[in-house]
């Protein structure tokens, strides 16, 4: 899947999650555009604005399904709410990514129960992070699957920080240890870099990986 991020109505590229080390990438609707011209199974757009302060951008959300045509599009960023969940499923968002929420107070399960949803596992240094990857969750990787698992969510994006945005490969140790925890569908996220990469995932029996430097730079073609 091709990663759109959105920072200030730009898309953008962070490295490893910091929003001072931030490389703009133009206009984020003519990439999405662009991703949607390969016909990828899904395009994966995060508002990280949203992501860091919350309160969802339906505005953001419509612009990006129309220049995304036919091509189902999985959003997050900003997501506090099963209300949110539903507004954005209402504007015709096919997958809606859960981070931070997903770990908080509000029961998982409500999140499942208002549409179709992915708990986006974002992890560094063993902890899964939350608040636009600025807060510690407290939860290691295997509680916070285990929490999935038990609410039954049916998509998890596990991403590693500590490689996103670097071009340093996947972190394999961290998806073969989600896989293990974790049965349904896998997404995987940071660091993927060429086709050997998405080939290594694979082998590890993940599902699908998210890209986003990759496809924008030219060194994995969708």
């Amino acid at each position: 899947m091709p990663a759109v991020d959105v920072l200030d109505g730009r898309a953008v590229r962070l490295t490893q999650g910091d929003y001072e080390r931030v490389d703009d990438m133009g206009d984020p609707l003519e990439l999405v555009r662009r991703a949607a011209a390969a016909s990828p199974p899904f395009l994966h757009v995060v508002a990280l604005d949203a992501a860091r302060d919350g309160g969802v951008s339906l505005a953001l959300a419509r612009n990006v399904l129309e220049a995304a045509a036919s091509v189902p599009v999985q959003l997050g960023g900003g997501v506090r709410s099963p209300d949110d969940v539903t507004a954005l499923v209402d504007a015709g968002v096919a997958r809606v990514v859960v981070g931070t929420a997903a770990f908080g107070a509000l029961p998982l399960g409500d999140f499942v129960d208002a549409g179709e949803i992915a708990v986006a596992v974002d992890v560094a240094n063993g902890v899964v992070r939350t608040g636009g990857w600025l807060d510690s969750s407290g939860l290691t990787v295997d509680r916070a699957l285990n929490r999935c698992r038990e609410a039954g969510v049916r998509q998890v994006v596990c991403t590693s920080i500590d490689r996103d945005g670097t071009r340093a490969g996947p972190d394999i140790d961290l998806l073969r240890s989600a896989r293990a925890h974790y049965d349904a569908e896998l997404l995987a996220a940071g660091g993927i870099r060429n086709a050997a990469d998405v080939e290594a995932v694979r082998r590890l029996g993940v599902d699908g990986v998210i890209v986003g430097r990759a496809w924008l730079e030219g060194t994995l073609s969708l």
